[in-house]
């Protein structure tokens, strides 16, 4: 459930969002159970329902909520250990992708934070392969432009 919601909140940027989007799919899934397939991964059944529910809200709003800056600290990946150099960056990392498109922005998640395969992902965002891997470039290539303006400055 905590992945869950942190990815809920990646996509909603806002706690109370992203706590009854992790409810909702909660409950779609144990309604849904039936539709499980044994020895797939439950983790990326349950993000694929969450995905599917967080495009039903924004169709059925008509409203991008794509600015979604949350704190790192409200996402609770890093460790809060001070000084560690693996959390500073992982944090500034973090903080940097906030300002990414909301479609780069759950790819870069879903892949390198919570380690779904590229087709993992893109059946969770229901888009092709070739797209996954393009908003990977793309946002690499954003967050590495982003993180160096910020490094000279």
């Amino acid at each position: 459930m905590p992945r869950l919601w942190r990815y809920a909140l990646v996509m909603t940027g806002n706690r109370a969002e992203a706590q009854d989007l992790a409810q909702a799919t909660a409950l779609r899934a144990l309604e849904r159970v039936e539709q499980f397939r044994p020895g797939t991964r439950l983790d990326a059944w349950c993000f694929t329902i969450l995905g599917s529910i967080w495009r039903n809200e924004l169709r059925a709003r008509k409203v991008r909520l794509g600015t979604g800056h949350i704190a790192v600290e409200d996402v609770g990946l890093a460790d809060p250990t001070p000084g560690v150099e693996v959390n500073i960056l992982a944090r500034q990392v973090l903080s940097h992708m906030a300002s990414l498109p909301e479609a780069q922005r759950q790819t870069l998640y879903l892949v390198y934070v919570e380690g779904f395969s590229y087709a993992e992902a893109a059946a969770q965002l229901d888009i092709p392969i070739g797209t996954v891997m393009s908003r990977l470039a793309n946002g690499r290539k954003r967050l590495k432009q982003v993180m160096s303006d910020d490094a000279a400055d």
